[in-house]
């Protein structure tokens, strides 16, 4: 292995397990360095997996590491292991780790994959303490549909979801609320953010966008200088100390919000993020990046690919918050919400009291559109 960079973290026993980036440099002694009577049950984290092999980060540094056989006896219909389970290791002579347990999980994202065995969980992450969807102002234009439908996983997940409006700058502070304001009230954070701003001088949109913006916020959207780096502290903080997964479309932004936040970490989440995407490795390579204050960040954009597995249509409203509390007052106990009469949650719609676009949004996705 070449010289090591400042700033970057190598295990002895990994031959290549990637650098993990955004901490400061340190001396690390392997695990397996240890007294032998210490080199069992070891507690630690997977941050990464990449081909059958587990880095696990321990209390004395990383360790590369494969599942004990006995782990892998009988039939699974899920992973055994994946980035974010706790673990305990043991090391072996080699100088590498077995993972002898895995503790249970207390959440997890995860994807089906049908196979001919029948239909395997891949968990996309394991233990995450929220989910952080990023999505653009314009540039592209917010996907909102796709935003409900990673709503939707959360809330079946039992995740915490928190909004990121990015690129306020395109559009103007008011312009962005319009366009998120209606999630707040029914219990998602949205955070507006801008972690740069376009060349000054440089309209920030063309003129027939421009023309659909409210005149007070035009002057704002000419260069968005005063919006640079708007949320980006609110945003720090809401990840510092936990486990997050990170997602999002392409070309929202997250790379510029991640470099904000801690300098070269944008850069490494996503290589790994164009890995995936490219197929460039024949097993997908999953991992956790820490943060200087504490906490991880995934990027996941496997989750652009969950099904709402495991959910029936008719449980589909219990899902959106601003639905659930209105389904006993229907009717028929079977109301789609579509065209029954009696239906609560259309009354509510035609009231004003749920938005149209997040109705919308419900019926297509019981519909099984995308």
């Amino acid at each position: 292995m070449g010289r090591h960079q400042p700033g970057l973290r190598y295990s002895r026993t990994d031959p290549n397990p990637g650098p993990v980036t955004g901490m400061p440099p340190r001396q690390i002694q392997a695990p397996c360095d240890l007294p032998s009577k210490s080199n069992r049950d070891i507690p630690g984290l997977i941050v990464r997996s990449q081909s059958g092999f587990f880095t696990v980060e321990t209390s004395s540094g990383l360790l590369t590491c494969h599942l004990r056989g006995r782990l892998k006896q009988g039939k699974h219909i899920g992973d055994i292991a994946a980035v974010g389970d706790q673990v305990k290791v043991s090391c072996q002579p080699d100088g590498t780790g077995s993972i002898e347990s895995v503790e249970p999980r207390r959440s997890a994202l995860v994807r089906l994959d049908p196979r001919p065995q029948g239909v395997y969980q891949q968990v996309i992450l394991a233990n995450p303490d929220q989910a952080v969807f990023v999505f653009a102002c314009a540039r592209p234009a917010p996907r909102l549909r796709m935003l409900d439908r990673f709503l939707v996983i959360a809330e079946k997940q039992g995740l915490p979801a928190v909004i990121v409006a990015n690129k306020i700058d395109l559009v103007g502070r008011e312009q962005a609320e319009q366009m998120f304001g209606f999630y707040p009230p029914i219990g998602y954070r949205v955070i507006y953010a801008c972690a740069a701003s376009p060349a000054r001088g440089t309209p920030a949109l063309p003129v027939r966008i421009r023309d659909d913006i409210p005149e007070r916020t035009r002057n704002d959207v000419v260069d968005g200088a005063s919006d640079t780096g708007q949320g980006v502290e609110e945003l720090r903080k809401l990840l510092t100390g936990k486990v997050s997964a990170l997602a999002g479309p392409s070309g929202v932004g997250k790379s510029s919000l991640l470099n904000a936040i801690q300098p070269g970490l944008g850069l490494a989440v996503r290589e790994i993020s164009e890995a995936f995407q490219k197929g460039r490795h024949t097993t997908t390579v999953r991992q956790l990046f820490p943060l200087e204050g504490g906490g991880y960040v995934a990027d996941t954009p496997g989750m652009r690919s969950l099904a709402l597995w495991d959910t029936e249509p008719e449980e589909l409203d219990g899902y959106f918050p601003e639905l659930a509390p209105l389904v006993t007052a229907c009717q028929f106990n079977d109301c789609h919400h579509k065209n029954e009469p009696g239906c609560a949650v259309r009354a509510a719609v035609e009231a004003g009291s749920v938005h149209p676009q997040r109705y919308d949004s419900y019926l297509r996705l019981r519909a099984g559109e995308e």
